[in-house]
């Protein structure tokens, strides 16, 4: 091999070495980005139990045929859109399909059935069996509805929705509001969704307090309903909250907005409000089925209750929140390590905050208490917080004591006022030194040796802080 050939055998090798060395780079920052990334909440998983009617009554004509024949069919078409929808669950529990109705006064109202429970690709065993019923016995709509309960395995983020599909009223005396009311309440099932199948109007009325009710007058009403609720079970829809200043302008953000559900009082969502890069409140993709309330966590929490939002439509939610900002401030060198305050609504003995100093926060516009947590303790009262404004509470420099004892005892340190003492400070009985930071005044310490039985032996010591002094208290 000559020279030129092993220069040559060089470059590639030095070519090769620094092609490896970019590739692995890129890969590196592929990946770093990617861990970075902020990732989004997955989906809850959407579980669907539809309540079907199997009682007497659905033998009834329906325009084109029974009632029983149209709702398989249209029912099954249904089915058979769902078969590719990503991240639901189904399930189906009928009832009055099991005992031969008699009379009033002997029938079966107990016959409710969970005929296929949840688990993934099953539709084929929910469309067979709809198809097998028979209509045979009463409506108890209660009984069921209760039962679904125990129809939802025990799942930490699921949506768990009830569509009743019924062309009767309750005939076993229960009170399917109640039962409706409690499972909402217990946090199992979302509001329901009510399909009434050809119902007087008299009739529909009562199905108000136990879902969202929709009457199916004919067939074609039907079909669309089914589609309708099905599109609002597994749709999301959007809404915006506008955090409103003082001037009822959209201004206020970067707080946390907890969504809570009204009935259940479950906790839902939580979102960072976010102004986005058009400037305005950021869109939330939330379930529009549930009624919420709204806690925003500015000092004080403000919240709005009874929000409704209306499927497939944009909903702005509007809340007045108008904030201006609170900073704490020593003047001079300060000697604190982590000075803070109690911070109160005015006239209040509610901790609403513990501020450190050499900060800001927000607060709700009005009047407030501070009491600044140093030695001795000082209060600011009646402050004003206003829209946008920030309001500066400054304390002086502190200065600092140093206490010496030549023996352990008991005693303190007390702020002299207009011939009063206010205890500020009580002297650790077995230390012999201690630095004391304190705001400028006159102060007297107060000892006795914890080995003198006698109260003649009691010492005292009047001395005073500067701004940035230091003295030295000699307890001897």
């Amino acid at each position: 091999m000559n020279i030129e050939q092993g220069i040559s055998i060089f470059k590639m090798k030095k070519l090769l070495r620094h092609s490896l060395f970019l590739a692995l780079y890129s890969i590196f920052f592929s990946f770093t980005s990617f861990a970075q990334e902020p990732q989004k909440k997955p989906q809850p998983l959407t579980r669907i139990l539809f309540v079907f009617d199997g009682s007497q009554s659905m033998f009834g004509q329906w325009q084109s045929g029974m009632k029983i024949d149209i709702a398989k069919k249209l029912l099954g078409e249904l089915l058979d859109s769902l078969q590719t929808v990503p991240n639901i669950e189904l399930a189906l529990r009928c009832y009055g399909h099991q005992s031969q109705y008699i009379s009033s006064s002997q029938r079966d109202c107990k016959d409710t059935k969970l005929e296929v429970p949840f688990y993934k690709n099953n539709i084929p065993a929910i469309k067979n069996k709809i198809n097998s019923i028979t209509p045979k016995g009463t409506t108890p709509i209660a009984y069921s509805l209760e039962q679904t309960g125990n129809d939802f395995p025990k799942c930490d983020d699921c949506r768990n929705i009830i569509i009743l599909i019924t062309d009767g009223i309750e005939e076993c005396d229960g009170d399917p509001c109640a039962v409706s009311a409690a499972l909402q309440k217990n946090g199992i099932v979302l509001k329901p969704f009510v399909i009434g199948v050809g119902l007087d109007a008299d009739i529909m009325k009562q199905f108000d307090c136990v879902g969202n009710y929709y009457d199916a007058s004919n067939e074609k009403s039907f079909k669309n309903i089914l589609n309708v609720v099905i599109s609002q079970a597994l749709n999301n829809t959007t809404a915006q909250v506008n955090l409103l200043d003082i001037y009822s302008k959209p201004t206020e953000t970067n707080v946390n907005m907890t969504f809570y559900d009204s009935f259940s009082g479950k906790m839902k969502y939580n979102f960072i409000h976010t102004i986005n890069n058009r400037g305005n409140p950021d869109t939330l993709i939330i379930d529009p089925l549930p009624t919420y309330k709204i806690v925003v966590h500015t000092i004080p929490e403000v919240v709005k209750e009874n929000i409704k939002l209306t499927p497939g439509k944009h909903t702005i939610i509007a809340i007045d929140a108008p904030q201006g900002d609170l900073e704490l401030k020593v003047n001079g060198t300060s000697d604190y390590k982590a000075l803070q305050c109690i911070v109160r609504k005015q006239g209040e003995m509610q901790t609403l905050n513990i501020q450190e100093f050499n900060q800001k926060e927000k607060y709700i516009i009005g009047k407030y208490d501070v009491e600044i947590l140093c030695l001795p303790r000082m209060y600011v009262n009646n402050i004003d917080i206003s829209q946008s404004k920030t309001t500066t509470v400054a304390i002086p420099q502190p200065g600092r004591a140093n206490i010496l004892k030549n023996t352990s005892g008991y005693g303190g340190v007390y702020l002299e006022d207009n011939n009063k003492l206010t205890l500020v400070y009580n002297l650790k009985p077995e230390n012999i030194q201690e630095n004391l930071v304190l705001q400028p005044g006159k102060y007297r310490a107060v000892f006795r040796p914890k080995n003198s039985k006698e109260s003649e032996y009691t010492l005292e010591k009047s001395f005073t802080i500067l701004s940035g002094s230091s003295e030295v208290v000699k307890l001897y």
